[in-house]
């Protein structure tokens, strides 16, 4: 009888103490770590559901951008933290879906990175330098077609989405560009607007410039137009088949707690909807997408991880 009642004593106390545990997320502050540039998508992506975040979750969510290699150092040092939730990744597309396929990276990010919200997704925007003699995509191919070698193209970094959509450009117009990367989007846009850099393709920071006509949009590399401008052509349309969208969404490191992971998709999910996230983002043309549970994100980015494997195979695509 003292045997059994011990049992159930130990029992209720596991019982009791599991649930204070599951309870106690977050314990502590949530790092967001940023693997890209302030002043980005990425980045304002991640002030802007940061402060919902930490209203839902009752703990400050503390932006932090670790910047370099492609946005692999940022990607890595989450993979390696400890997989308590305090420790989150918010990027965009190039690094997780791109960058196994450039780079000998120090994680297998199908592995040790686990997918768990979608945040949003942003246009992207074929832009040239306002002295570059073309004003549509047909007069750019053209024109570095009649000059090989010649024109240059700014990026964000090695491996990020501006140099594959570059190289990609180059293998199916069948043109030969110079790429110049950058440590960030911001200083591209700078020197596309002094003249030192002849195109680039933009991420949503240069919706401001476009409209200013400090530099030329000449198409959209997207299934369908941008509404923030609807007289620019998809790449499509001017017989150029690229497409691509940005895509960015919150990972943490592989071995998560399965509550934890579900309390955070949501949380994110309804913080990516708000209003006030709407509004941030519609400054660089993103905006929100359907919410997805964290598994059938990791489905999506599985897939879109295969497929830019065979891009970069087919383009020929290096990280320099």
């Amino acid at each position: 009888m003292i045997a059994i009642t011990r049992l159930l004593a130990a029992t209720c106390m596991a019982v009791f103490t599991a649930g204070v545990g599951a309870q106690a997320w977050p314990s502590k502050p949530i790092r967001l770590i940023v693997n890209f540039a302030a002043g980005g998508v990425t980045d304002v992506a991640a002030r802007a559901i940061g402060p919902l975040m930490a209203e839902a979750l009752g703990q400050p969510v503390i932006v932090e951008n670790r910047v370099g290699a492609g946005g692999n150092i940022g990607m890595e040092a989450v993979a390696r933290s400890t997989p308590d939730g305090h420790t989150l990744l918010l990027t965009s597309d190039g690094a997780v879906l791109i960058n196994p396929h450039l780079f000998k990276l120090g994680i297998d990010v199908a592995k040790d990175l686990l997918p768990i919200a979608l945040a949003g997704r942003s246009a992207i925007f074929l832009i040239v330098r306002n002295g570059l003699p073309a004003r549509n995509l047909t007069e750019f191919i053209a024109y570095a077609k009649a000059n090989p070698g010649k024109l240059n193209y700014g990026s964000a970094g090695n491996g990020t989405l501006q140099h594959i959509a570059a190289e990609m450009l180059n293998s199916v117009a069948k043109i030969d560009t110079t790429h110049v990367p950058y440590k960030g989007s911001q200083q591209v846009l700078i020197d596309l607007v002094g003249g030192l850099v002849d195109f680039t393709f933009d991420v949503g920071a240069s919706i401001a410039q476009i409209k200013a006509e400090k530099v030329r949009l000449l198409g959209v590399p997207g299934p369908t137009r941008s509404p923030i401008f609807p007289n620019a052509p998809t790449m499509a349309e001017g017989g150029t088949n690229l497409d691509i969208v940005l895509h960015f969404g919150v990972y943490g490191p592989a071995g998560m707690p399965a509550d934890v992971v579900a309390r955070l998709n949501r949380e994110i999910s309804r913080a990516a909807q708000s209003v006030e996230a709407r509004n941030m983002l519609a400054v660089f043309g993103a905006e929100p997408v359907a919410p997805m549970s964290a598994a059938a994100f990791s489905a999506h980015q599985q897939r879109e991880r295969d497929r830019f494997g065979v891009l970069v195979r087919e383009a020929n695509i290096r990280a320099n």
